[in-house]
């Protein structure tokens, strides 16, 4: 092969590449918007939080094992000004949505949240872990109790567990919005609902309504909000 044919063929190689890492970035769930003066992180909770067991492959799934180092990076890059949570997951994991949530509430760069779609279970606390938090008028927050699936033994310290884990949850919603403790947990236990569970189905302007969200908005009011907090700093 002559050297023309050798250069384009490392051409080739390097695009694939290229592209391959791209489609790595894209699936990770994080992107990076630069424009302007500002910087913005954009990361995607979408699907089911994966915890300590892996899930099915057909399963739709965020890895937290994934997100945790992107939020300490996102933290520690000075290139970055602010961060963009979108949100779209029918919960997950209780202990490592709880993980995320904290490092995302415990950032001093500015965050913000917006759900679509559905913000249920586990997502709850992470979309008012950000600093501000908006909803589209579509979509839903299911606020049920904490649930177990499997084996589980039916004694009184299982039950316990169950209710402490609960009281976890409530009060770190409780402390990231403008709904109380027992408010939120009059909703979680709420029957007549749902059909096969005790809980509460909020559309968007029922979670604002109720203290959980602070806003319903789109994406372009989520990223302005954003450049007014980062214009803030």
């Amino acid at each position: 092969m002559n050297k023309n044919g050798e250069k384009t063929s490392e051409k080739k190689k390097a695009k694939a590449k290229k592209s391959e890492d791209e489609q790595e970035s894209i699936c990770d769930g994080a992107v990076v918007l630069s424009g302007g003066d500002v910087s913005i992180s954009c990361l995607t909770i979408i699907g089911e939080v994966e915890g300590h067991v892996e899930l099915p492959p057909q399963n739709k799934t965020t890895k937290y094992e994934h997100v945790i180092p992107q939020l300490v990076t996102i933290e520690e890059d000075k290139q970055i000004d602010g961060l963009l949570v979108i949100l779209n997951t029918v919960g997950g994991d209780i202990e490592a949505g709880l993980a995320l949530a904290e490092l995302m509430a415990g950032m001093k760069k500015p965050v913000v949240s917006l759900v679509l779609g559905g913000g249920h279970s586990i997502g709850v606390p992470l979309a008012v872990a950000a600093k501000y938090s908006f909803i589209a008028k579509s979509a839903s927050m299911t606020i049920h109790p904490v649930r177990s699936t499997g084996l589980t033994l039916g004694v009184r310290q299982s039950f316990e567990y169950f209710r402490k884990m609960q009281q976890r949850i409530n009060n770190f919603v409780a402390d990231n919005s403008r709904i109380s403790a027992d408010r939120y947990n009059k909703l979680v236990m709420t029957t007549g609902e749902l059909a096969m569970d005790v809980g509460t189905v909020l559309e968007g302007r029922e979670a604002v309504d109720a203290g959980l969200i602070d806003s319903v908005g789109t994406l372009s009011q989520a990223l302005e909000k954003l450049k007014d907090m980062i214009s803030e700093k």
